[in-house]
């Protein structure tokens, strides 16, 4: 096992109907700034509930996030919190108000004249020492944004992955029902995108890690029992209690900490969605079975352990065993609505160069647990996945 730092001090409060619970846990005469996307939490009565348990607050509200959070309006947030001495920020909806609410924490701290440049450091902290604080509501499991410390903000050259020890929630608040009435879509996103966080963590090489080897293949033997049953059963609270927290565990650091993390399929994933505006979680669809087709010698022990330990197969030889499980994992997204194929969206192939050229320009040239996923290696994946 690796060495490594181990550091989460995010309170989660998991259950129904405990919303009112939210005033105990912000700063009493706090001014508090409500964050949300594109005005759902009103739809279903969301902000209501929470406006009354913050009855006692002065409350101001920031709308409009959009689904891959853009700098522009992550800035005009923070200059609002500026102007108004927010002391407190409760971001409402799912991993991409989340996100962005991260963004705004440290650039309502920030008085320089380059917002940018915070985007700017990749895994490598953001170099600040103060944020504002704030607490999450999540409406749409997906990302672990809700339990860790990392951000993924966009602007016009492409999408940014932000990190900071400061990005850590005080609070989050995990109610499955806020989920009853996410459409169809949203949940098998959510439902590959946690999955695929795990495989990430997971099928890299062995390093004799035994309970994040059995803490990941947990969660994704889980999502494959729930997936479609979540998917049919919108309002099965077992089935919708068990996805959220498989979602909030594959990415609080619990799976990966002590092992090696891979997180090409993510990098390259980023690229289709700043280009073609694809769903994030299905970009890695497309990309993870041919990348684990191509990198299958890299990663052959645990794709093997993966096979057997997921997916039950044991019979035939290690190629067989592989090609098996990647299918199998291929029909699992499939089985979501979910397609495998680059060309099942409006992409042409010969944009797929579109897509080398900004990873380079990116510096994503080195990809992979082991550092040696290139751009050639990158092009044949992507060629594969067509």
């Amino acid at each position: 096992m690796l060495n490594f730092n181990f550091y989460n001090p995010t309170h989660v409060v998991f259950g129904k109907d405990r919303l009112s619970e939210i005033a105990t846990l912000i700063p009493e005469n706090a001014k508090v700034l409500i964050i949300y996307g594109g005005g759902s939490i009103k739809k279903f009565g969301t902000f209501d509930k929470i406006v009354k348990a913050l009855e006692s607050f002065e409350i101001f509200e920031f709308g409009g996030i959009e689904p891959n959070p853009q700098l522009q309006t992550c800035i005009k947030a923070a200059e609002y919190i500026k102007e108004n001495n927010i002391d407190f920020i409760l971001a409402v909806g799912g991993g991409s108000v989340l996100d962005a609410t991260k963004y705004i924490s440290i650039a309502a701290k920030y008085y320089g004249n380059d917002y940018k440049s915070l985007i700017k450091h990749g895994f490598t902290p953001v170099p600040v020492t103060e944020a504002v604080p704030f607490g999450t509501v999540l409406t749409l499991p997906a990302t672990g944004s809700e339990m860790n410390a990392f951000s993924v903000i966009s602007d016009e050259t492409g999408k940014y992955a932000v990190y900071s020890p400061l990005f850590f929630p005080k609070f989050s608040f995990l109610d499955p029902t806020l989920t009853y009435t996410l459409p169809k879509k949203q949940v098998a996103n959510g439902i590959v995108d946690t999955f695929i966080h795990v495989v990430e963590q997971y099928i890299t090489f062995p390093v004799d890690a035994k309970f994040q080897d059995r803490a990941a293949e947990g969660i994704l033997q889980t999502l494959v029992e729930i997936g479609d049953y979540t998917l049919n059963n919108p309002e099965d609270y077992d089935a919708r209690a068990n996805f959220m927290w498989c979602a909030t565990m594959a990415l609080n650091g619990v799976v990966g900490s002590g092992v090696p993390q891979d997180w090409s399929t993510h990098m390259i994933g980023h690229e289709f969605t700043a280009k073609f505006d694809i769903d994030h979680g299905r970009t890695l669809a497309m990309v993870l079975p041919s990348l684990l087709r191509e990198r299958k010698e890299n990663k052959k022990a645990k794709l093997l352990q993966y096979a057997e330990r997921v997916w039950g197969i044991t019979e035939g030889n290690a190629d067989e065993r592989i090609e098996a499980a990647i299918q199998q994992t291929e029909n699992f997204f499939n089985s979501l609505g979910v397609p495998t194929k680059i060309s099942d969206y409006s992409v042409k192939k010969e944009e797929l160069k579109d897509i080398i050229t900004q990873l380079e320009s990116h510096g994503m040239v080195a990809l992979s647990e082991t550092g040696d996923l290139t751009l050639d290696v990158a092009e044949r994946i992507l060629e594969n996945a067509y």
